[in-house]
């Protein structure tokens, strides 16, 4: 599929129903990554592992969140449900839930979450 599209979805992720990918390429996940419910992911986003020590890891995504174009989110970082994070931005710390966060590297800029931008029937 990588070939393909330019999408790297490893069968070792484990990524829930319904995630829409909007574009064509550079879409990278890395084998451990965990993706909830609905999420829409933009193009060229890497999700990936970063970190040392105890803090090295995998993100966990949670569901319905909205990841912007060229957006990285690396390391052992929880991201909650109804999040956005913005266009090339670079998400290396927590994200709580229905929050929106930009920058690099990324900080809280919202309270408002995901229901913007996600589809009515993306299980809201």
């Amino acid at each position: 599929m990588e070939v393909i599209t330019g999408i790297s979805l490893p069968y070792t992720a484990r990524i829930g129903r319904g995630l829409y990918i909007g574009h064509y390429g550079n879409v990278i996940l890395n084998e451990k990554a965990v993706l909830g419910c609905f999420c829409n992911i933009s193009q060229g986003v890497t999700i990936g592992v970063s970190g040392r020590g105890e803090k090295r890891g995998v993100p966990v995504i949670g569901n319905r969140v909205f990841i912007g174009a060229n957006a990285v989110v690396a390391g052992a970082v929880m991201v909650g449900d109804d999040s956005v994070i913005g266009a090339n931005s670079l998400v290396i710390t927590e994200v709580p839930p229905a929050s929106t966060f930009v920058g690099v590297p990324a900080v809280r800029s919202s309270d408002r979450g995901s229901e913007d931008y996600l589809s009515p029937s993306a299980g809201l």
